[in-house]
Order: structure tokens, then sequence, then C-alpha cells
């Protein structure tokens, strides 16, 4: 399966695609409402897509005492169609584990008509680097790819250099995510892209979330065979956008003006930093990101857009002091939430 072409162009012209996080009642089942209304809430936000069954979704889903890989992707999807959206809209699957489960995963994504696939390599350290390029493309022979660079102290591993070399030369590799948070790390994808045969096929996405506005302005420039060849960071796919979700469209938008001009405007480096504050209340680095999950639940339970912060595992919650962080930040920059436009329609997202 290919990347319809509609759907390539806004993937390259770059969108903001939030990972979809996952709504539970107090006893720990899916709240079925609240989650369908997530994703009323993105589209109605102007993402260009989801990314569901992903780190926000919470990957304890695929265990056989839950069972809801499926039925979160089969729910997302059946809002997606009922919507009948007029633009573009990417259903991206996470998929993750071993191969045959990747394999498994990847045919429940197609069985309900995801797009791509986020295709993670967390949690593989016993695979082989060759081992992986392997795994990445038995899951391209099926439908398109996103590699996910993941940062190693949440479960991901460092790749080489010869690694995204080879990566970027897989056929039906549509995009790849950077997010080791680690400028040597991220430079290391770009350039191998760069100097791949498949540069054009690419789109470079954001997944830093403590510098994702310096990487929408990012320009990577490399001079391969004689020319330059330049990439930018075009768009996000990121946890942080499955809050705020409608400024985070905005400000996408303001980017892309901006990058057209030879001129930046100091205040986007001061709006990079506002944009980190607030990933870090909500993402919670000063406790190894423990609280990164119920961080996003809790800015969602103040919108009415959760019923609490509730995850899989118990042991899941919020920070000692992560409130008061998101107390913070959401007085601090008012400019950066979207309260009111969510007040403005949660009435409809969570109708029946």
């Amino acid at each position: 399966m290919k990347l319809a072409p509609s759907l390539l162009e806004a993937l390259h012209d770059g969108v903001v695609i939030p990972a979809h996080p996952l709504a539970l009642n107090e006893d720990r089942t899916l709240d079925e409402r609240h989650q369908r209304a997530l994703t009323r809430y993105y589209m109605a936000s102007g993402a260009g897509g989801i990314a569901v069954g992903v780190h926000s979704t919470q990957f304890e889903i695929r265990d056989p005492e839950h069972h809801l890989f499926e039925p979160v992707l089969k729910m997302a999807a059946e809002e997606v169609s009922r919507a009948r959206l007029d633009r573009p809209f990417l259903k991206v699957a996470g998929i993750c584990g071993p191969i045959n489960q990747a394999l498994a995963e990847a045919d429940i994504a197609l069985k309900y008509g995801y797009d791509a696939a986020l295709l993670s390599m967390g949690g593989l350290q016993f695979l082989t680097e060759e081992e992986q390029l392997e795994r990445a493309k038995a899951i391209a022979a099926r439908m398109p790819v996103i590699g996910f660079y993941l940062q190693p102290s949440v479960g991901g591993r460092v790749f080489s250099y010869a690694f995204w070399r080879q990566f970027a030369e897989i056929d039906n590799v549509v995009a790849i995510k950077i997010a080791p948070f680690n400028r040597y790390q991220s430079l290391d994808v770009a350039r191998a892209v760069c100097y791949s045969s498949r540069r054009d096929d690419i789109a470079l996405y954001t997944g830093n979330d403590d510098n994702i506005v310096n990487d929408l302005f990012t320009a990577y420039r490399f001079e391969v065979d004689g020319q330059d060849v330049e990439k930018l960071v075009v768009g996000g796919l990121l946890g942080h956008w499955a809050v705020w979700t409608r400024r985070a469209v905005q400000l996408l938008e303001e980017i892309k003006a901006a990058r057209r001009s030879e001129y930046i405007r100091k205040e986007w480096l001061t709006r990079n930093i506002q944009v980190t504050d607030c990933n870090a209340a909500f993402f919670d680095p000063a406790h190894q990101f423990a609280g990164c999950i119920p961080g996003i639940h809790e800015v969602l339970r103040r919108q009415g857009l959760m019923k609490g912060t509730w995850c899989l595992n118990p042991q899941e919650v919020l920070s000692e002091g992560q409130a008061e962080e998101i107390d913070r930040v959401y007085a601090q920059y008012p400019h950066l939430h979207d309260d009111v436009f969510v007040q403005a329609h949660l009435g409809e997202w969570l109708a029946d």
C-alpha cells in the first residue's frame, strides 16, 4: 500500500499530528465518550492527522488483560470517517514490538484504513541494527512507514548514522519523526536523509518536545555530490500537541509564513523557550519523564476532555509538584492554551 497523493502532499507541506491519548474511567476501563471526543477535538482544531496506539495512547493497551489496541484504532478511524473532512487527514498507527507483533499490528491498522505506521524501535535492544532494518522493510512492504528516533531515556536507543542512511533508502518510508532530544542524533537523521537517493520522498518531522519551535525553523543543508541539498523539518508528530492543539495548529501556520521570510524575528527564540517551559510541566523531565502521560491527561482533564488522569498502569501518576508546574505555565503563557476554543465546542464533541 502506498500513501495517497493528497496525503503525501500534506505530509510534505507539514502538518500537526497529535499523539492521541487514552481516556479512561476511574476503574481504568475505556471511557469511550471522552475517547471519541478527543478525536473530534483534534479534527476540529485543524490538525492534519492523529497518531493512535503510540506512547501517549499507553503501550499497555496491547496487554492481554486490557486488549485495547484494536478498539482504540477502530474508534478513531470511525470518528475520522464520520467527520467527512474536506481536507487531507492522516491516520497514523503506532506499531511496535518484534517483527511478528509489528506485522500483526500493521494488519490491524490496515483493516481500519490507517494510512501509515509510526514504527517504534524502542524496547528492542536485543535486535541488531541490521535486524531493525529488516523489520522496517517488512512493515514498509505492507504500508507506508514513518520512522521514529525515540530518546533513550524513555526506552529508545542510539542508532548510528549508517543505520539512518540505510533506513532512508527503504522504499515506502515517507517520513521520519526525529525525537532523540539530542542535537547530535537529530543531525544524524537529517544528514542521512539529505545524502539518500530518496531525500525528496521523506518528510522530516519533529518529536523533540524540548525544542519544537526551533526545529520547525531549522533547514539542514549539506553539500552532496557538489550540490547543496536542504531539508526542512516541516511539521510535528508530538505528544505535546495532544494538548492545546488549536494553538499548535496556529503556531505551525505562523511558522510556515515566517519561514518564507529571510529574517526570523528574535521573538521566535523566546516562543521556543515558552513552549519548552510548558512541555517541562506536562512531560515531567524533573522526574525523568515519570509523569509525562498523566501530565497530558491533567491538562485535558482541566479542559473537560478527560474525566481524570488515570492510566492503565496504576503507578503512573502526576509527580510531586507537577500539578503546580502546570498551574504556573497556564498562568504565565495564556496565549499558548486553547481553553476558550475547547469550551465553545466541548458539548458537541461529547455528544453521542
